[in-house]
């Protein structure tokens, strides 16, 4: 019987073996940065996000059942309409929050080019469609929509990219006033032209937040904000159904005279009323008087109005207390970077959705004369919606690619050095010892 000699496997040595562990090691540190929890701002302001969507939903079905249901579209037609861009928007979003910071460094410059070419096509062509007196609209292929509101997206990434490149430079007004108000300003006056009078004054509120934001001193801004004071007010005098609003504001008021109510007074008086007859706890959801055909726009500019008959006080303070909570998350992003891209893009982003919604609530309160700003994320429009979600994911990829880097900071930080390999010494000979070839 013949025995077969038993091989020995070669033990690995101490380095192999730790090596083979600080592989594994790595390979779990890279499967726990995929699976993740993502950073409480992102978190925050994904929910709050959504939550005003889903309950934008519930109130455009709401007030628009009636007038769509007098459409011949049905109770629901508006719900379909708001839904469609809705499921289209929350994924665009959510995609958009994926890229990186650097892919908006390179976006920038063509982004901003080609929604000024869609508005000259508005304003310059016949393609431009003109609704209550404002050329605002784009018609191509029976469908319509706003190219302001992609300037709108385009602006805030735009702005974020040339400040972080003037950073250093921003006490000298020449790369101050000529990038900024020469491009910036050049893309609010194509909206200027179309006589979309609330859209230029949150576009220009974009444009001073960012540059506040970004640390430019205040004096330098006097000079373009007298300016662009001036031209809001040939805008408005420029234009006899606006100028009408106006005066009914500030001069003549809107109350009721002898049973008559003018054409301008209509809306904000019945959006007055809307608000006084929901109390304090509301009409109840889908009770309201004011949306069968005595409230004009009640799903769009004035459906803060419906909010408030059918929801009531309680209900109103909630709107308000989330977009509060949204102008929280905005804050948090811009204070957890040094990033000043990222800074100057938050901070224009939430001048831009908080501005819009305090003016739109501020029409339907009576304290600012009627613009047609709808309330972000609310109001019936789907253009509106979608460049809002698209904004909002472009500071969801901040607030990821910023806790992305801390978190890889961390984690190389916590790691163990991994030692250096031993170099073998050459052994000097011991006097009186052997010499090489001898043998003892």
């Amino acid at each position: 019987m013949k025995i077969r000699p038993r091989t020995r496997v070669p033990e690995r040595d101490e380095n192999q073996r730790g090596d083979t562990q600080r592989g594994s090691s790595l390979t779990r540190i890279n499967l726990g940065r995929v699976f993740r929890a993502e950073s409480t701002n992102y978190l925050l302001l994904l929910g709050t996000t959504l939550f005003l969507v889903l309950f934008g939903l519930v109130m455009v079905l709401s007030s628009s059942s009636v007038d769509s249901y007098l459409e011949d579209a049905g109770f629901y037609g508006g719900l379909f309409r708001q839904g469609i861009f809705a499921v289209l928007g929350i994924p665009l979003m959510l995609v958009i929050s994926r890229l990186p910071v650097a892919f908006w460094k390179r976006v920038a410059w063509p982004a901003l080019a080609v929604a000024c070419f869609f508005q000259c096509l508005v304003i310059f062509t016949p393609l431009g469609v003109t609704v209550a007196g404002n050329t605002n609209w784009l018609s191509i292929g029976g469908v319509q929509f706003q190219p302001s509101e992609a300037i709108k997206v385009a602006l805030v990434i735009w702005l974020g990219v040339i400040l972080a490149q003037k950073q250093d430079k921003l006490d000298d007004w020449r790369h101050v006033y000529i990038p900024v108000f020469g491009v910036g300003g050049g893309s609010v006056m194509l909206v200027m032209i179309g006589g979309d009078l609330g859209t230029v004054i949150i576009m220009a509120g974009i444009l001073f937040g960012a540059l506040f934001f970004a640390g430019v001193r205040l004096r330098m801004l006097a000079l373009p904000l007298g300016i662009g004071v001036v031209a809001g007010g040939l805008l408005a005098i420029s234009s006899e159904n606006r100028m009408t609003r106006i005066l009914s504001f500030a001069v003549d008021g809107c109350d009721e005279l002898n049973g008559t109510i003018s054409a301008a007074c209509w809306q904000p008086l019945h959006g007055t009323w809307a608000l006084a007859n929901g109390g304090v706890f509301g009409a109840g959801l889908g009770n309201s008087k004011a949306k069968w055909s005595w409230l004009p726009a009640a799903d769009n500019d004035y459906i803060f109005a419906i909010i408030g008959e059918e929801l009531g006080l309680i209900g109103a303070v909630v709107v308000l207390l989330m977009f509060v909570l949204l102008a929280f998350a905005f804050i948090r992003i811009m204070r957890g970077t040094t990033n000043m891209q990222i800074r100057v893009t938050t901070s224009a982003v939430m001048v831009w959705i908080i501005g819009q919604a305090l003016v739109n609530i501020g029409v339907v309160l009576g304290v600012l004369p009627v613009l047609g700003v709808p309330l972000p994320l609310i109001s019936a429009g789907g253009t509106a919606l979608l460049t809002t979600l698209g904004a909002i994911g472009v500071v969801l990829s901040f607030a990821r690619s910023d806790h992305n880097l801390a978190e890889g900071s961390t984690i190389r930080a916590a790691a163990p050095a991994r030692p250096a390999p031993a170099v073998p010494t050459r052994l000097a000979p011991v006097p009186g010892g052997p010499k090489r070839g001898s043998t003892r």
